[in-house]
């Protein structure tokens, strides 16, 4: 397959961004070969700058889960377009994006929109510090939650440490604001609050952890948390920027029937543009600026453009059965695959919750960032270039999920599978 003008095109953009790209796991770093400079896209399909095709299961990340260019979006876009691009005022836009969010989702009453998932959850952890009064946090071990200063943190040594930078740039004192746990370790955290609950905000989780691999927890542990969280008065954040409408209207909360007191948003409901969102309880809410001292503001925040996308996007998944359909040609794709893989007995398995997958190069469940292998990212980067050379389009990394979107049909679920399973054959044969 010739790359040539992808390849030609990454070594342009050497001389403009740092290592040739505006986000880091974009580079190639983790698998074969430059990166993919994509031209177009259209329903489950991607088309690069060499005008190969590819079946794409990255989605942009998460947000494509009606797929690429799709019609009612676009268009709807384009009639939003047509009167101005931003004005940094109200709109009616955001009141439509925001009354369709908070009528129909039990655990948001009052939400404020920003402009990324980092930025949401930026602005979380700052409101739950302003209500509590408190500064430190706990995160666990194998949760991402954007770039933010206080989270881009690892754990130190021990059961229950302060965290230690995990970037250049992050003081390490702020670093310790932050405490880094285990997920699946209930007694840590209840340690944990029960020595330095009075300095305690909050805890911040992925409900559904999908950033270092598919870390599905059981939900008996959520609810815990929430229990935990309530006896030491501490508040709890679920970082929802992937989960939230991709596993369901009310995404994970829902799913669990576990109430966060925040909720952090993204992807989905910027249909492909950048949005992310806050919200949660009003009496959390309303310490946010004008109405209380929290400050947060944004030039495009509620940018008009960007919630007509959020809410089209939202509309198509309000449709009858539309998470039921995707969750079960999603199941419908997993299970060719691992049929395959039991007819071999590779020591593979694939994690699936909804409308997400993870190839995970293991025989065990995975639950924890430590049981994930770092040798197994060598067998990822073989499949990765065999699928990318066979027309199927993956995240670059090991680490990251998949997605399957409303636009793939189950012909192309079908293909995706066998091509999959024929990589897989090739990495053990």
């Amino acid at each position: 397959m010739d790359r040539s003008n992808s390849t030609s095109l990454f070594k342009e953009a050497l001389n403009y961004f740092p290592g040739g790209v505006n986000s880091p796991v974009r580079a190639f770093k983790s698998v074969h070969g430059s990166p993919l400079f994509i031209k177009n896209g259209s329903g489950a399909r991607i088309f690069d700058e060499d005008g190969n095709e590819f079946l794409d299961f990255c989605c942009s990340w998460g947000p494509m889960i009606h797929g690429h260019n799709h019609p009612y979006i676009k268009d709807s876009v384009v009639r939003t377009l047509e009167n101005g691009l931003s004005f940094g005022t109200p709109t009616v836009h955001g009141n439509e994006m925001g009354k369709l969010m908070v009528d129909n989702h039990r655990y948001l009453e009052k939400i404020r929109f920003v402009s990324s998932g980092t930025e949401a959850v930026m602005s979380a952890i700052r409101l739950a510090r302003g209500f509590t009064g408190r500064s430190k946090i706990i995160k666990f071990e194998g949760c991402y939650h954007g770039h933010v200063d206080s989270l881009m943190v690892k754990a130190g040594s021990g059961l229950a440490t302060f965290g230690t930078s995990s970037s250049a740039g992050v003081p390490e004192s702020l670093a310790r604001e932050t405490i880094v746990l285990e997920l699946n370790d209930l007694q840590a955290i209840e340690d944990t609050l029960t020595t330095h609950g009075h300095d305690i905000a909050c805890v911040i989780i992925e409900p559904v952890p999908a950033n270092n691999g598919l870390l599905l927890q059981d939900t008996s542990f959520l609810a815990w948390i929430r229990k935990l969280c309530d006896d030491f008065d501490v508040l709890l954040i679920f970082d929802e920027v992937i989960s939230g409408y991709r596993v369901g209207w009310e995404g994970a909360a829902g799913y669990y029937s576990v109430e966060p007191d925040l909720l952090t948003l993204g992807k989905i409901i910027g249909g492909g543009l950048p949005v992310g969102a806050f919200g949660g309880k009003s009496s959390i809410m309303s310490h946010v600026a004008p109405e209380g001292p929290v400050y947060q503001a944004g030039t495009l925040s509620a940018n008009p453009i960007a919630l007509t996308a959020g809410k089209a996007s939202l509309e198509l998944c309000m449709q009858e059965h539309f998470y039921e359909k995707l969750q079960q040609k999603t199941e419908r794709f997993v299970q060719q695959i691992e049929a395959h893989i039991s007819s071999r007995s590779y020591p593979v398995h694939l994690v699936r919750m909804e409308s997400i997958f993870w190839i995970a190069f293991s025989g065990e469940r995975i639950i924890t960032a430590g049981q994930i292998d770092p040798e197994s990212m060598e067998q990822f980067k073989s499949l990765h270039k065999y699928l990318l050379d066979n027309g199927v389009y993956l995240g670059p990394s090991g680490y990251e999920v998949g997605f399957v979107s409303n636009a793939h049909s189950d012909n192309d679920l079908s293909e995706a599978a066998d091509k999959i399973c024929k990589g897989l054959d090739f990495i053990y044969s």
